[in-house]
């Protein structure tokens, strides 16, 4: 029987480096999703010049020229429907969604964070988990929902703090999991091998039984 691929949207606002993750993995015909489109809220983000130069479909919707959240959301979602999405994966997409545009693509829709939720929500984590004096930090891959950075875990990896870090040398080793983890992810959540319980993210066991996601280890 064939299964027929997800069709998924990349969502971004700059360079896109889990965006290019994304369409690496995405390149295995047996990969459960195909990266449909490459859509951005800043038609100068320069991950549409990448994703435009490996045959993808880009477009660009400039929510500047938009009154509101609504009728910015409107026209991302006519632009999601013109390009007949299943799915979407924002990656450095850096604008909040309203909760009805959020709901409409509930259990749908996934990000990446770069920490270990749910401590370090919103901005600036690399620099807040070196304040605190972490001795582990790392991403986390999500199911998104109206709540920031609160939705149902699909994937985690960790990194040791090291103590000469600054905020660049330990983004620098996050970001290298994250180009691991969130392929993986988007893997797991197109396949239809998980499903989300409550707050939980479960996949099925060869026994039929269920069993939590373990995440490989970074090397």
């Amino acid at each position: 029987m064939i299964v027929r691929r997800k069709r998924t949207a990349i969502l971004i606002s700059g360079r896109g480096s889990n965006m290019s993750s994304l369409i690496a993995a995405a390149r295995s015909p047996d990969f459960p999703a195909e990266i449909a489109l490459v859509l951005s809220n800043r038609p100068d983000a320069p991950g549409l010049a990448t994703a435009k130069s490996q045959g993808l479909a880009t477009a660009a919707v400039d929510h500047k020229i938009y009154a509101g959240r609504e009728a910015f959301e409107g026209s991302l979602q006519a632009m999601l429907d013109a390009h007949y999405i299943d799915f979407i994966c924002l990656a450095g997409f850096m604008r909040l969604l309203t909760a009805s545009f959020v709901e409409r693509w509930r259990g749908r829709m996934i990000n990446i964070h770069p920490a270990i939720l749910p401590s370090y929500k919103g901005l600036h984590t690399h620099e807040r988990a070196l304040a605190d004096g972490v001795k582990i930090h790392g991403c986390t891959v999500h199911f998104v929902v109206p709540e920031m950075d609160s939705g149902p875990i699909i994937a985690q990896s960790a990194v040791p703090v090291l103590d000469y870090d600054t905020p660049d040398t330990l983004g620098a080793r996050v970001l290298a999991q994250e180009h691991i983890i969130y392929p993986l992810a988007l893997e797991l959540a197109t396949s239809e091998r998980v499903w989300i319980d409550g707050n939980r993210v479960v996949g099925a066991a060869k026994d039929g039984g269920e069993r939590r996601l373990v995440v490989p280890e970074p090397d």
